[in-house]
């Protein structure tokens, strides 16, 4: 089962920008689609979006539109989550896993720790 480790998290201004990385401990990630997820306390897990094994396309809910971008390096192993124009709201711990939304959570079995991202003053 693919492992994946989540980073880069932490405390941002509202406004600021964070970036997020996923990667794999032991197998390489170029041959999955990879998603990105966010927890906020007492929520249900949020999909925000994906993108494509061959980095051909990228798909976001509609609710992360415009300040959201997933990119990835196959080179470094390595998928992003760039967060920009970061809101309060936007606190949560986020979440990559191998798979395609909109399919439903369910679809997604691998799980990492995840990664903090507080927004405050």
């Amino acid at each position: 089962q693919l492992q994946l480790v989540e980073s880069g998290g932490g405390l941002v201004q509202p406004g600021g920008s964070l970036r997020l990385s996923c990667t794999a401990s032991s197998a390489t990630l170029r041959s999955y689609p990879i998603a990105w997820f966010r927890q906020a306390p007492g929520k249900e897990r949020e999909g925000i979006g994906c993108i494509s094994s061959n980095d051909r396309f990228t798909y976001y809910h509609d609710s992360m539109k415009g300040r959201f971008t997933i990119s990835r390096d196959n080179a470094k192993n390595t998928v992003y989550l760039q967060m920009n124009m970061l809101k309060p709201e936007d606190t949560a711990r986020y979440y990559c896993a191998p798979g395609l939304l909109p399919n439903h959570i369910t679809d997604f079995t691998s799980w990492g720790q995840g990664t903090q991202v507080t927004v405050s003053e």
